[in-house]
């Protein structure tokens, strides 16, 4: 098969026709050498008595046999009334087997359950929500690439992805098939990149695009490396907790050939650490790509500060670093998803000085209507006295640094808020984002 050929396997990446495509461009089993919790392979024996080990540890194999309906999810779970009654709605549903296997089926409450099970909460529209709440669209010189930041793009590189989070910023695109042709969509965006000498950084994302074969991952990359003025390339990915087995041996060695690569992993629970997870990070640690985490803030989920804790201490130990907690954006049907902000400084405040600094991620809103990433800190700065510069500790002692410039400090809320206002801006007219931690 040719590389476009490869390409055009996957129109359109969605539903059931990417899992056969992808499944198709297998090569014939061979061993994996890759782990197998015991938990898995219990569950493998319960509800998969009659595959095999190394047909388990396929990555094909997972995709194939996504559970895709609610029918086939209730065979696992004991489904609460919301559950039940988002049967046949529009609530595309996508679970890879190994995902499901950390699923406890008689617990409503279980965070893995939580994030991929539909509900009726996802039919009710809330205040300020909406379909493509950062204005993605808005942003986009031609389908499938978002050029929000001078020197950064976003190529959405597919539509499909192994499981589909229910939270997710991209729901009304992932899954949906309308996609349209790949091939004419990648040379499109290609062609924007290589004629736009300031974009430097290309985080190339999706769906997921290591759920692509690595023949048109391999294409991709390399395209993008042809052009000269293109620096860094990052890879935004959910494999490694939901797909674990899709990190071969075969897949690394060719990541690693396009060198410097930044991956960029999403990471919600620390459940999703098992052993089959951790071989896969390590696997991608060796090959030389550093690795970051980008995880979603979620009521009753991870919104805990010993969750997150363990999440992120779990991260560091298999060389991941926490780059970013994101506030839940506001796609429909999210509320039951969402926290306060408030809740979010408070978190981040239970983590500064009570852990090591590379386990501590910057809490980040994207702003609705396509205004980036906006970082949200807790208050440190009280203003100056007689002694300097009045800082607040994670203790909430206060402290004094001797800085003495003329020029006035705003106050806490302000400094980090209004930093980036435009010369002349009333910085009294907005509104303090954030309720001081201390």
């Amino acid at each position: 098969m040719t590389r476009d050929n490869e390409i055009e396997a996957l129109e359109p990446p969605s539903s059931r026709k990417a899992a056969q495509a992808v499944r198709a461009s297998a090569p014939k089993s061979k061993r994996t050498g890759f782990a197998m919790g015991e938990e898995r392979d219990a569950f493998r024996k319960e509800f998969y008595p009659g595959v095999t080990r190394a047909e388990w540890n396929d990555w094909h194999w997972q995709i194939a046999h996504r559970v895709t309906s609610q029918a086939e999810l209730f065979r696992h779970i004991n489904p609460t009334p919301q559950e039940t009654l988002a049967q046949g709605g529009e609530f595309p549903l996508a679970i890879t087997p190994y995902y499901l296997s950390l699923v406890n089926g008689a617990d409503p409450s279980c965070a893995i359950r939580r994030a991929v099970s539909p509900t009726m909460q996802e039919a009710v529209l809330g205040p300020g929500e909406a379909d493509d709440p950062l204005g993605e669209e808005g942003h986009s010189p031609t389908p499938g690439l978002v050029h929000r930041y001078p020197d950064r793009v976003l190529f959405l590189s597919t539509d499909f992805c192994s499981t589909y989070c229910r939270y997710c910023t991209r729901s009304r695109l992932v899954g949906r098939g309308n996609a349209g042709s790949v091939r004419k969509r990648w040379d499109a965006c290609l062609d924007y990149i290589a004629a736009t000498p300031t974009v430097r950084d290309v985080v190339v994302s999706g769906g997921d695009p290591l759920t692509m074969p690595d023949e048109a991952i391999d294409y991709l990359l390399g395209r993008l490396r042809a052009i000269s003025h293109v620096e860094i390339v990052r890879l935004g990915t959910k494999v490694p907790a939901v797909l674990p087995q899709r990190v071969t041996r075969d897949l690394v060695r060719m990541l690693k050939k396009h060198n410097p690569l930044f991956m960029s992993c999403h990471m919600m629970h620390p459940r999703e650490l098992t052993p089959e997870t951790n071989q896969a990070f390590e696997r991608l640690a060796d090959a030389g790509l550093p690795l970051g985490s980008q995880t979603v803030l979620l009521a009753g989920i991870n919104d805990a500060p010993e969750t997150l804790a363990a999440l992120f201490h779990g991260l560091l130990k298999v060389r991941v670093r926490p780059y970013y907690l994101y506030q839940c954006d506001p796609i429909h049907g999210s509320a039951h998803f969402r926290t306060s902000v408030a809740k979010g400084v408070e978190l981040m405040s239970a983590l500064r000085g009570h852990t090591s600094g590379y386990a501590v991620p910057t809490y980040v809103i994207d702003a609705p209507g396509g205004g980036g990433k906006v970082p949200i800190y807790a208050n440190t700065m009280l203003g100056r006295d007689e002694q300097g510069l009045a800082l607040v500790n994670y203790e909430g002692r206060v402290y004094h640094y001797p800085d003495y410039a003329p020029e006035p400090v705003p106050a806490a809320a302000d400094a980090t808020s209004f930093a980036t206002c435009p010369a002349g801006c009333p910085a009294a007219s907005h509104a303090a984002p954030v309720v001081g931690a201390h």
